[in-house]
């Protein structure tokens, strides 16, 4: 089972029309797996920044301060204590914590597909017959999108995430400079950039390595 989707140029007029496997393109959404999988992939993108020494990494205190009695002073066996100023910090963060979330491989595809899907079935994911350019030029790739943006799309906000192959460098640089635009490598496809854009660029090839990649024959 397919389902059909119009191709433009990069002058935003209609080419022909493809079919999209619905595998796909086609998933039902699940709210609750999307937000499992939106949740473990911000977990384990968390990074580990904040660490404190515990009284077992601060330097000095390896001598007993002064002797157990007799000083008049409250009995003290390190400077290392954390009661001390310049001691070592009870309970703070460290570098150890994991954040890691655990996900099943085919739940993390799924999610990824549902939010593929609902940028088809919304009209918002535009297919260009291909995406190349002869020099590196901003100005040329701004042009592209805003034909795409009168002519398809029928917006003046521009939110749109470009997925592009390794090998086309000049999309890439002429790209990067634009408001509203971010661009990813096929094989960097996911989740939380499907869902932070509301529009979603690609070329008849990204589909076909989709394809390629989850649809096993």
């Amino acid at each position: 089972m397919s389902l059909k989707i119009k191709v433009y140029n990069q002058s935003a007029d209609v080419v022909k029309e493809i079919d999209l496997a619905s595998k796909i393109f086609a998933v039902k959404a699940n709210s609750e797996l999307l937000h499992q999988a939106m949740i473990a992939q911000r977990a384990n993108e968390r990074q580990v920044l904040a660490h404190t020494k515990d009284r077992s990494e601060v330097s000095g205190g390896g001598k007993k301060p002064w002797k157990q009695k007799g000083t008049g002073r409250a009995r003290s066996g390190s400077s290392r204590s954390p009661i001390w100023i310049g001691g070592g910090v009870t309970f703070g963060p460290t570098k150890d914590r994991n954040f890691k979330v655990k996900i099943n491989q085919k739940m993390k595809q799924k999610a990824i597909f549902m939010a593929l899907s609902d940028k088809v079935n919304a009209s918002v994911f535009v297919v260009l017959d291909a995406l190349q350019f002869a020099e590196y030029k901003t100005k040329d790739f701004n042009k592209l999108l805003d034909n795409l943006e009168k002519k398809v799309l029928l917006t003046n906000r521009r939110d749109i995430l470009v997925i592009n192959e390794a090998k086309e460098e000049k999309v890439k640089y002429s790209a990067r400079n634009l408001k509203g635009v971010k661009i990813i490598n096929v094989e960097n496809i996911n989740l939380i950039d499907l869902l932070n854009y509301k529009n979603v660029l690609a070329t008849e090839s990204i589909i076909n390595i989709l394809e390629k990649r989850y649809i096993k024959e």
